[in-house]
């Protein structure tokens, strides 16, 4: 039920790469947190250099012009330790399917509650059920 939207730099990537991306950050559901493979939402979007702005050096990182945000919609019953664990799985997937720096992945992970979710025909499929992973 992750959701992921990943914000790169215009023509930074070819379609191959971004479809390397795409599979890491599934990836990084499946061998972080335990989710299906299946359970596969994932958007990309390009931006151009007045589009999108990384500072280069906030918090002490040495970004480049590979930089990218990559948001994800999680739900809000993880724990910290899930937390930690999704996004250190997502940079060491990233940086290893593209050969880009650690520095350059900035994640912000966005809880949302599990009723908020519906995967199709206007239902709420999880709103009556406890998490399932």
């Amino acid at each position: 039920m992750p959701v992921f939207h990943a914000h790169v730099p215009a023509r930074r990537y070819t379609a191959e790469q971004k479809r390397a991306l795409a599979d890491a950050l599934n990836q990084s559901l499946v061998q972080g947190l335990g989710i299906p493979e299946g359970d596969r939402f994932i958007m990309i979007s390009e931006h151009g250099q007045n589009e999108l702005f990384l500072d280069p050096t906030f918090m002490g990182m040495q970004r480049s012009s590979d930089a990218m945000i990559i948001t994800i919609l999680l739900g809000a019953h993880r724990p910290l330790k899930d937390k930690r664990a999704v996004a250190a799985t997502i940079n060491k997937l990233v940086v290893s399917a593209l050969g880009i720096s650690p520095d350059d992945i900035f994640i912000a992970l966005i809880p949302t509650p599990n009723e908020n979710f519906s995967f199709g025909r206007g239902q709420l499929q999880l709103a009556d059920t406890a998490p399932r992973w």
